[in-house]
């Protein structure tokens, strides 16, 4: 497989190589590919969290289980103005 990376990236990889961190150009390509595989499934895995909570949510609002929005909001507020509080 032959890829141009564009004079950007060329000069990157150069720099990589002479870095000694890498022997070849195909180990930097695999450590990248590998990285944006990972950074795919963790954004993969925290949709299916996010859906499977959401889901939960749906059904806890279907029983009537629900929270007033603006008692939550004003819990929320109040903990970021503690946390603003302790930061200063």
């Amino acid at each position: 497989m032959n890829v141009n990376l564009g004079p950007t990236f060329d000069k990157f990889v150069g720099k990589l190589l002479s870095s000694g961190l890498y022997q070849s150009q195909s180990e930097i390509v695999r450590e990248g590919l590998r990285l944006l595989k990972e950074q795919k499934d963790a954004k993969q895995a925290r949709v299916r969290q996010f859906k499977r909570e959401l889901a939960v949510g749906i059904e806890q609002a279907d029983q009537g289980r629900l929270v007033d929005g603006e008692k939550v909001f004003q819990r929320l507020r109040k903990r970021g103005s503690e946390r603003q509080s302790q930061a200063a």
